[in-house]
């Protein structure tokens, strides 16, 4: 295993979080007239997700297991190695679904979804590197 590139993606995704907690407004009617912090939020949570499928990928490659089909199968393949549990990767392949929304319909996004991430999930995120943490 690559000690060092899992050791840098962790810290990517460290800053990501402290980026999203700190830009984040109070509420969603203020997410909603803040175009600059919506863009920080999604540009960071997108990162996030992005660190994470790329971390997962690692282990996966490591445990020498096949590669997944979809970025969100990669979370469903660790739970089949207990690296992580059933409720992560459910959170985790969410949070990918929400990264390709933001990634390729960028006009289409829920704010209100953008804010329940932004306060309410980022924990998803901070458990799986918990989980990355403590495979190294």
């Amino acid at each position: 295993m690559d000690r060092l590139v899992l050791e840098r993606k962790l810290e990517s995704l460290r800053r990501c979080l402290v980026r999203v907690r700190s830009k984040c407004p109070a509420s969603l009617p203020e997410l909603l007239g803040d175009v600059d912090a919506q863009d920080v939020l999604v540009l960071n949570l997108s990162r996030a997700v992005q660190l994470c499928v790329d971390m997962a990928a690692h282990l996966l490659s490591e445990l020498e297991l096949p590669p997944p089909n979809t970025m969100g199968e990669t979370f469903t393949r660790l739970t089949e190695a207990s690296v992580i549990d059933a409720t992560l990767a459910q959170a985790m392949r969410r949070s990918v679904g929400f990264r390709n929304l933001a990634v390729h319909n960028y006009d289409e996004i829920d704010w209100a979804i953008v804010f329940a991430i932004a306060t309410l999930h980022l924990d998803d995120f901070e458990r799986f590197a918990q989980r990355v943490t403590e495979r190294l």
